[in-house]
C-alpha cells in the first residue's frame, strides 16, 4: 500500500530553513524521499543544515525572501538541479514588537515585507514554475504551503505589523487556490499556535507562560517537529483535494468553523 504521506522524487523550497520550523520541515522532506532548496538569510546555519543532510538532494539558498530576483533565480537553479520544483513552504519569518502608537515605520515595513510580500515574491516564482509545467503537459501539479498564524485571526498585542502580514497571507492562499486550481497547484496556510522555537521564548517565559497555556486546550505548546507534519501531509498526494484552506495546528488555542 502506499504511503499516505510520501515526498518521493519531489522537490521543495523551504524558506526560513536554518532553524526551528523550516529546519524541521526540511529534515522531514528528506525523511519522506524528498528533495530541499533550503533558503535562508543565516547561512551559517544552512551550512549546517546541509552538513546534517545527504548532500545530492539539498540545495542551500543564502539572501533575503524579501528580494524578488532572489526568488525567480532560486526557482531556475533547482529546476536546472532537480529538474522540477514541486513544492514551496514560505515559511520565513521575523518580529519586530511595538504597540501601534511606538511602532516606528521601518518595523512596520520590515515585517510586512518578509512575511507578506516575501510569501508573494515565492509563491510568484514557484507558481509561474508550476503552470508553465501544467501547460505543456505535466500533470503532477504542485503544493504551496503559507505559514500563517492565529496572530492573523485573532489579533496580536503589540505586534499589529506581524498580524496584519499573517492575516493578508489567507488572501494570497485563498486567490492563489482559484487562480491555479485547474492547474492542479494546491495552495493552503497553516497557522500555528506556539511553537517551541526562539521566536515565541517571550511569550512562552515567566510572565506570559500560565496566562497563554491557559487558553490551550491541550495545555503545552508543540514542537517544530509536531506541527510540521502536517505541512508534508499538505505537500504531499494524501491531501490531493485540499486547497484554499486555512488549517489550524494550535493545539486548540484558536477553534473554529
Amino acid at each position: 500500500m502506499t504511503p499516505i504521506v510520501s515526498l518521493q522524487g519531489r522537490t521543495v523550497v523551504v524558506t526560513g530553513a536554518a532553524q526551528g520550523i523550516g529546519k524541521a520541515i526540511a529534515e522531514w522532506t528528506i525523511e519522506l524521499g524528498g528533495n530541499v532548496v533550503a533558503v535562508d538569510l543565516n547561512a551559517a546555519g544552512l551550512q549546517a543544515l546541509a552538513g546534517a543532510l545527504p548532500a545530492d538532494r539539498v540545495m542551500t539558498v543564502a539572501g533575503s525572501v524579501a528580494d524578488a530576483a532572489l526568488a525567480a533565480k532560486t526557482v531556475e537553479d533547482a529546476v536546472a538541479r532537480f529538474g522540477a520544483v514541486h513544492g514551496l513552504v514560505n515559511n520565513a519569518g521575523i518580529i519586530r514588537p511595538a504597540m501601534i502608537e511606538k511602532m516606528t515605520l521601518q518595523q512596520w515595513q520590515e515585517v510586512i515585507d518578509v512575511h507578506l510580500s516575501g510569501t508573494f515574491y515565492w509563491l510568484q516564482a514557484v507558481g509561474r514554475h508550476m503552470v508553465a509545467r501544467a501547460r505543456e503537459g505535466d500533470t503532477t501539479g504542485g503544493s504551496i504551503v503559507n505559514i500563517s498564524s492565529d496572530a492573523g485571526r485573532k489579533g496580536s498585542i503589540g505586534q499589529i505589523n506581524y498580524a496584519a502580514a499573517k492575516s493578508g497571507m489567507f488572501g494570497v492562499t485563498m486567490t492563489a487556490a482559484k487562480e491555479w486550481g485547474r492547474y492542479n497547484v494546491r495552495t493552503n496556510s497553516v497557522c500555528f499556535g506556539v511553537v517551541e522555537t526562539p521566536m515565541t521564548e517571550v511569550v512562552r517565559g515567566e510572565k506570559f507562560r500560565d496566562q497563554m497555556l491557559a487558553q490551550i486546550p491541550l495545555g503545552r505548546w508543540s514542537t517544530p517537529e509536531e506541527v510540521v507534519k502536517t505541512v508534508c501531509f499538505l505537500l504531499s498526494d494524501g491531501s490531493s483535494y485540499i486547497t484554499g484552506q486555512h488549517i489550524g495546528v494550535n493545539g486548540g488555542f484558536h477553534i473554529s468553523v
